[in-house]
């Protein structure tokens, strides 16, 4: 039988700014039985009393969250993420509605990535994705509340677990890259661009750099996939 724990997903807020907001969402990822939620530099001193308050039975889910100084720190160990966003803003992303939800191999490690209430997450922050999910909504006014977006979320992918819906996967025999050997290889590739000075001209670098990290997402690479090419990397930087 295919183990698909709630235990694999996790809801990581990006920069959220407002106490409510957070203890809403931890509200929302217990009701459907969740129960870890990570936030990356929120704007609040966390926890705080207005955390607690709003989190109401879900003081639990509060306790154990994980604070993070920055989004690669967070995704570690996350071998799937998917962005929400109200728009798809990044062409280079494989885009996905709640039905494709269905699809996910949920035996890995997901982590659904929000961003914060003001703006929403940047094309560099979305390009640490996998896939960018958009919730539907009135065309003329898209805009949800953070907490109702996960909990949209939350109570779609309860019920594909609930009926064991059998995860769109690679073959057996192959082992997917986790994302911090992924991330790991393309350190090391980007190590190598440096030094032979190829982010040129400098203005373009960080469109440069999403490029390449949505290149590689994009690719699923198997774990001997992502040994080879670290190896390749490697060599090409001893042979400078």
């Amino acid at each position: 039988m295919i183990n698909m724990s709630k235990n694999n997903i996790s809801f990581i807020l990006h920069k959220p700014q407002l106490s409510e907001n957070i203890g809403a969402c931890a509200r929302a990822i217990k009701n459907f039985n969740f129960n870890k939620l990570a936030l990356i530099d929120p704007k609040a001193t966390f926890p705080n009393d207005k955390i607690l308050a709003t989190s109401v039975g879900a003081k639990d889910i509060i306790n154990k969250s994980r604070v993070f100084k920055n989004i690669e720190k967070a995704l570690d160990g996350i071998e799937i993420v998917i962005a929400t966003s109200a728009r798809f803003r990044n062409k280079n992303i494989k885009h996905i509605n709640l039905e494709d939800l269905k699809k996910i191999d949920y035996t890995k490690k997901i982590g659904f990535l929000f961003g914060s209430e003001a703006s929403g997450l940047s094309n560099n922050e979305i390009s640490y994705a996998n896939y960018t999910l958009q919730i539907p909504t009135n065309p003329k006014f898209k805009s949800l509340n953070l907490s109702h977006s996960l909990i949209i979320i939350a109570q779609f992918v309860s019920s594909i677990i609930k009926i064991r819906n059998k995860p769109f996967q690679k073959s057996k025999k192959v082992k997917s890259a986790s994302k911090k050997e992924i991330q790991s290889m393309i350190n090391l590739c980007l190590s190598n661009l440096e030094d032979i000075n190829f982010f040129k001209p400098k203005e373009k670098k960080p469109v440069m750099l999403q490029n390449l990290r949505n290149i590689f997402y994009k690719m699923e690479l198997s774990d001997k996939e992502t040994r080879i090419l670290s190896s390749v990397f490697a060599s090409l930087g001893k042979k400078r």
